[in-house]
């Protein structure tokens, strides 16, 4: 059919026009187009498309009640959450407290000499502190070549298919009772590390610390891998566009690109050593030493907690106070262990567009 003159020169609508115009409209007016579409407004009448106005206003308003309803339960249980955390540090602190009306802070921070079941009794929680941080360096010394050179393989050398299976296998490591790691250390690397050097004796901190450090392989490797991935590939394609080969991409540009990542993840696997409990109770033993002989037994704060918490001091003795104020020093190297963490992802943070 052919158009008039007139129609042929009429100006036609402008498509994108048409979508900044659909675009304009705010939610609530896009919420009462979907409830017409859906055939809430009946066919014809002015009454009845008003009468739908009001069913779309309604099912707004049950929307809203919803999602108020959804954030209130959000909001009560991140309150949970947050009292836990303060219930928690006031029991520490009151009991510490408590504890510390009977020792004197200086001789609990300084004395070297830790014996609170024995008589005379001896409250320096050096010994403690020092098995603490043997077993997490040696951990450290394990876990952090083994991490990030699985980490750089996982993120720079290994096909899409072999990460796919790979890191999963990896991650099993961190789903592993830490008990059964106790006696892997006691029955399995102690008797090893004893024909090497046949002075080791039967509970020592060297297995506790090559066992806790497998167990911390995936923290250090899944967290560091991800902050590699995350390094954008202009960087990567830049570096090989210069002539630089797979491997100096991946320890030049790449592991400095993700430098902050790494070094969180760092941290925090050391923060994770600190604070395990049952593989140094089985394997590091409960002789607290100030010692820095890995071959020796000795004794770390989680291991004095868990052997106090069975029931060799009375409730409410200064023995008993002890587990507190041992437990509140953990908890501020642990605390002051996350805080460096969070300075150095801010201070180092590379931030890519």
């Amino acid at each position: 059919m052919s158009r008039s003159p007139d129609e042929r020169h009429a100006p036609r609508p402008d498509p994108v026009a048409v979508d900044r115009d659909e675009g304009s409209t705010t939610p609530e007016q896009r919420d009462d187009s979907a409830a017409l579409l859906q055939g809430v407004v009946p066919p014809g009448g002015a009454a009845s498309a008003g009468g739908s106005f009001r069913d779309a206003a309604a099912l707004r308003r049950r929307r809203k009640g919803r999602e108020r309803a959804i954030g209130g339960v959000l909001v009560a249980f991140s309150t949970i959450s947050i009292l836990t955390t303060v219930g928690i540090v006031l029991v520490l602190v009151i009991e510490a407290a408590s504890f510390f009306t009977h020792v004197s802070v200086i001789d609990f921070l300084f004395g070297t000499k830790w014996m609170p079941l024995f008589r005379p009794q001896s409250f320096g929680v050096l010994p403690l502190l020092m098995g603490s941080i043997l077993v997490a360096a040696g951990a450290a010394i394990v876990a952090l070549p083994v991490g990030l050179a699985s980490a750089i393989y996982l993120s720079e050398y290994a096909h899409a298919r072999v990460r796919a299976v790979v890191k999963p296998i990896l991650e099993i490591l961190a789903g592993v009772p830490t008990v059964v790691y106790g006696y892997f250390a006691l029955t399995f690397v102690t008797p090893l590390l004893r024909q090497v050097w046949p002075e080791t004796e039967i509970f020592n901190g060297a297995s506790a610390a090559i066992v806790m450090g497998i167990m911390i392989i995936p923290l250090v490797s899944s967290l560091s891998e991800d902050a590699m991935s995350a390094v954008p590939r202009a960087l990567r394609e830049g570096a090989y566009a210069l002539g630089a080969t797979r491997f100096e991409v991946a320890t030049r540009t790449v592991v400095p690109a993700a430098l902050s990542g790494i070094v969180a993840s760092f941290i925090l696997a050391i923060s994770r050593a600190i604070g395990e409990t049952m593989i140094v109770t089985i394997a590091a033993g409960a002789t607290p030493s100030m010692s820095l002989n890995p071959l020796k037994a000795v004794q770390t704060m989680t291991a004095y907690i868990a052997q106090t918490s069975m029931g060799e001091a009375a409730h409410g003795s200064v023995e008993y106070q002890t587990i507190f104020a041992v437990g509140l020093t953990l908890f501020a190297v642990t605390l002051l262990m996350n805080v460096i963490s969070i300075w150095v992802l801010k201070r180092y943070r590379e931030v890519y567009e």
